[in-house]
């Protein structure tokens, strides 16, 4: 019988597995991870044979692998996760430092739940798994949200509105960028966030929008995240949205708790980098 993750979170501290040829990466995330999440579980790893024989000793809530590890692809590691692991599902982060490689291998990685690019830091690595294994009750932020569908964005809004998010909520790109023009006149951004779709019913598509708010408005991925839902799952397609400044891609149709993490976690990055642009 498959063990249920979110129930084993009720009552069990988290365990998290680390699987990295690095022994300083290993001991870093770790580090970090144990500052954290106060109670968690971390096992750490150095190749993918050692890390398929801890697998068959018990569960995990999460596990990170890096892509390239000493005796086997990251992805290879994934594959034998899913095809065996004890239980239904569990999140699996691949960890890199290429992110051009990472977007190359979003198409081929049906088995990883996310990637996470290491340039960004292990201590936003360990607020990332955070957002998985305990995930905030509440958050703030104002989400500027662009979806044409009326029953797909009344569904998102509940869920989004449900952990104390507000959301601004417009059809279409051309009124997004109406409302982020009357924001500026009065010396405000007027969202913390941006949540859009890619194909959208009016003449400017989320792309477009994209092009606005870096372009146009100058708010750089700090200022103003941009999280992108497609349904393309073309590997150059995505990596277009990224090169002109998408923060990060949600694929549809969309998983509600990968969502919300991805969201909470932009949030968290964008508030950190403005406080460190303050402090500076």
């Amino acid at each position: 019988m498959s063990t249920n993750i979110s129930s084993r979170l009720l009552t069990e501290a988290p365990r998290v597995l680390v699987v990295d040829g690095s022994r300083v990466v290993r001991q870093l995330i770790t580090r970090v991870l144990l500052a954290e999440l106060p109670g968690v579980e971390v096992t750490g790893c150095g190749s993918g044979a050692e890390a398929q024989q801890v697998l068959g000793e018990g569960v995990f809530d999460f596990i990170t692998i890096a892509l390239r590890l000493p005796d086997m692809d990251g992805l290879e590691l994934a594959r034998f996760v899913r095809e065996s692991a004890p239980q239904a599902y569990v999140p699996i982060v691949v960890v890199s430092g290429d992110v051009e490689d990472r977007l190359h291998r979003r198409s081929l990685g049906e088995h990883v739940t996310d990637y996470f690019d290491k340039a960004l830091g292990f201590q936003a690595l360990a607020e990332f798994i955070r957002g998985y294994v305990r995930p905030d009750d509440t958050a703030e932020g104002v989400v500027l949200y662009v979806e044409d569908s009326r029953v797909v964005a009344l569904a998102t809004r509940r869920m989004l509105e449900k952990i104390g998010l507000t959301v601004r909520h417009v059809v279409s790109v051309e009124d997004a960028l109406a409302l982020l023009e009357t924001s500026k006149a009065q010396g405000v951004v007027g969202a913390d966030v941006v949540l859009t779709d890619v194909s959208l019913k009016g003449e400017l598509t989320g792309g477009d929008l994209l092009k606005h708010v870096r372009g146009e408005f100058g708010y750089g991925k700090g200022r103003l995240p941009v999280l992108v839902m497609t349904g393309d799952e073309n590997p150059a397609n995505q990596a277009a949205l990224i090169k002109a400044g998408a923060n990060d891609l949600v694929e549809k149709p969309v998983e509600e708790k990968l969502l919300v993490t991805k969201l909470l976690f932009q949030l968290r990055v964008a508030r950190h980098l403005r406080e460190h642009a303050a402090g500076a």
